[in-house]
C-alpha cells in the first residue's frame, strides 16, 4: 500500500540513477534513426545509378523518411502518453527493421518511397519523440548536459556508419547494406525496454487523459428497482462530470499551442528544417561534383557526425552553467544563425582540404542547436507538456523536410551547380535565427516599456507626499477642533 500511494503521488526529477540508462536508450534511438537517416544520402548516387533517375526523383526517399519521421512524431507521443514510451519505441523498432529490410529487395524508386520512405519513417517516428521526452522527465538540474549526451549518439552514429556503409555498398553492394542496416535497427526495440516510467509530481496536478471513454454505459437494460435506478442515475451523473474532466485535461495537454512565445519558436522551427536537411543530402554529391573521391565524400560524413557529437556535449554542459542557463535561446540562436552562414560559404569550396573545415563548422553548430532544440521547447512549455511539444514541433518539420531535399535536386537539375541549393539552406537557417532574435528585441522592449510605466515619476512622488501631509493636517486640525 506505501508503495502504490508512492506511486500515486509521484517523485521528483532523479537528475542521476537509472536516468541515466534513460540516456543511455536514447543515445542508441538517435543512432538508429537520426544517423542512418543521414547515411541514406551515401546511397542518393547508387539509387541514382541503378535506377536511372534525376536528382529530384532520388532526393524523394530521403524527405520521405525525414517527412514521415516528423509527420508522424504526434503519433508517437500519443501513443507514449496513453500506453507508455517503452511500448512505443519498441512498436517503432519493429517496424523501422522491416522497412530497411523490405528495402533491400526494392525494384523502383517507386518500391523504396514506401519502404523506406513511409515504412521506416514511421518506425523512425514512434521511437524517436517518446524516447527524447523521457530523457526531460528524468533530468531537471542537468537536463541541458543528459539531452547532450543522448542526442549526441546521431554525431557518432554517423561518424562510425559512414565509412561503414561506404564499405559494407562496396563488398555486398547497396541492397545487402540495407539488410545489415535494418538488423542494427532491431536493436530499438532493446533500447525501449530500458524505458521505465516514472510519475512526477508535477504531473499529479494535470494528469494526462488516460483512456477514450465517453462516459455512456454499454450495459444491457434489465429491470431495476427504484433505489437502483437512483443509484444508476448518480454514478451516470459521476460518469458525465469524469468525462467533463478528462476533456478538460485533454484541452489543457495541448493549451501550449496558444502560447505566444510558442508560436513563434514553431515558425522558427519552420525556416531551420527548410534548410537544415539539404547539407546532409547534397554534401556527398556535391564533393564527387568537384572531383573528391567515394572514400573521401564519405569521410566528410564522418567528421560531420564527430565533431556533431563535441557540439552535443559542449553546449549542453555550457548552456547548464548558473551563468548561461538563463540565456539558453540566445545559444540556440546563434549555434543557428553560425550554421547558415556556413551553407553560404560551401559554393567556394572545390577541394576536400578546404570542405573539411565545412564540415568541421557545420557539423559543431547542428550539434549544438539539436541538443537545445528539446531545451528550449522544455523552457517555453514546462516539463509537463514537454511530450506533446515535441510532438508537434518534430511534426512541423514534416512538410520542410519532405518538400525541401527535391526543391534543392531541381535547383541542380536546372542550374547544373549546387550554388542555389545551399543558398537556400543558408537564407533558411538564418531567417529561423532572425525571427527568434526579433521576437526576443521585441519582448525586451515591451518589458522594458511595461517597468517604466510602473516606475513612479518625480513629481508623482511629489504629489504623493504633497497629499499624505496635507491629509495629515487636517487631521491634526479636527483632533484639536474637538479637544477644545
Amino acid at each position: 500500500m506505501a508503495q502504490e500511494r508512492k506511486k500515486k503521488a509521484g517523485v521528483l526529477p532523479p537528475d542521476g540513477g537509472w536516468g541515466w540508462m534513460i540516456v543511455a536508450g536514447c543515445f542508441v534511438v538517435t543512432v538508429c534513426t537520426r544517423a542512418v537517416t543521414r547515411c541514406i544520402s551515401i546511397f542518393f548516387v547508387e539509387f541514382q545509378m541503378h535506377f536511372a533517375r534525376d536528382y529530384s526523383g532520388t532526393a524523394w526517399i530521403h524527405s520521405l523518411v525525414d517527412c514521415t519521421t516528423m509527420l508522424c512524431a504526434p503519433l508517437g507521443s500519443l501513443i507514449g502518453n496513453h500506453l507508455s514510451c517503452r511500448v512505443a519505441v519498441i512498436l517503432g523498432g519493429f517496424l523501422a527493421s522491416i522497412g530497411l529490410v523490405l528495402s533491400s529487395f526494392a525494384t523502383s524508386l517507386e518500391y523504396l518511397y514506401l519502404s523506406l520512405g513511409v515504412l521506416t519513417g514511421l518506425g523512425f517516428a514512434l521511437c524517436y519523440t517518446p524516447a527524447i521526452a523521457m530523457v526531460g522527465i528524468y533530468f531537471c538540474e542537468r537536463k541541458s548536459l543528459a539531452y547532450g549526451i543522448a542526442m549526441s549518439g546521431s554525431g557518432i552514429g554517423t561518424f562510425i556508419l559512414a565509412p561503414v556503409v561506404q564499405m559494407l555498398i562496396e563488398h555486398y553492394s547497396w541492397r545487402g547494406a540495407l539488410l545489415i542496416l535494418g538488423g542494427l535497427v532491431s536493436n530499438l526495440c532493446v533500447c525501449g525496454a530500458l524505458l521505465r516510467p516514472i510519475t512526477l509530481k508535477e504531473e499529479e496536478a494535470c494528469p494526462l487523459p488516460v483512456d477514450s471513454e465517453c462516459g455512456y454505459s454499454t450495459k444491457p437494460l434489465v429491470a431495476i428497482s427504484p433505489a437502483e435506478e437512483k443509484q444508476l442515475e448518480a454514478e451516470r451523473s459521476k460518469q458525465q462530470r469524469d468525462s467533463k474532466q478528462r476533456c478538460l485535461q485533454s484541452m489543457q495537454e495541448y493549451h501550449f499551442l496558444l502560447m505566444p512565445d510558442f508560436l513563434v519558436l514553431a515558425g522558427s522551427f519552420l525556416f531551420l528544417a527548410s534548410g537544415c536537411s539539404l547539407p546532409f543530402v547534397y554534401l556527398v554529391p556535391y564533393a564527387l561534383d568537384v572531383g573528391v573521391s567515394h572514400h573521401h565524400a564519405a569521410f566528410l560524413m564522418s567528421i560531420l557526425g564527430v565533431i556533431d557529437i563535441v557540439g552535443n556535449i559542449t553546449f549542453g554542459w555550457l548552456t547548464d552553467r548558473r551563468c548561461l542557463k538563463k540565456y539558453r535561446g540566445i545559444c540556440y540562436m546563434v549555434a543557428v544563425g553560425m550554421e547558415g552562414l556556413c551553407c553560404f560559404l560551401i559554393p567556394l569550396l572545390h577541394t576536400f582540404a578546404l570542405l573539411v573545415p565545412f564540415s568541421v563548422l557545420y557539423g559543431y553548430f547542428d550539434g549544438a542547436y539539436v541538443a537545445l532544440i528539446p531545451v528550449v521547447t522544455s523552457d517555453v512549455v514546462g516539463t509537463t507538456y514537454l511530450s506533446s511539444a515535441l510532438g508537434v514541433v518534430y511534426f512541423l518539420h514534416a512538410i520542410p523536410y519532405l518538400v525541401s531535399p527535391p526543391i534543392g535536386g531541381w535547383l541542380v537539375d536546372t542550374t547544373g551547380t549546387y550554388t542555389a541549393t545551399f543558398f537556400l539552406s543558408g537564407f533558411a537557417l538564418l531567417s529561423s535565427a532572425l525571427l527568434l532574435c526579433t521576437a526576443n528585441i521585441i519582448r525586451h522592449y515591451q518589458r522594458v516599456q511595461r517597468n517604466r510605466s510602473k516606475k513612479p515619476t518625480l513629481e508623482q512622488c511629489e504629489a504623493q507626499q504633497a497629499d499624505f501631509y496635507t491629509t495629515k493636517n487636517k487631521d491634526l486640525l479636527i483632533i484639536n477642533t474637538a479637544t477644545s
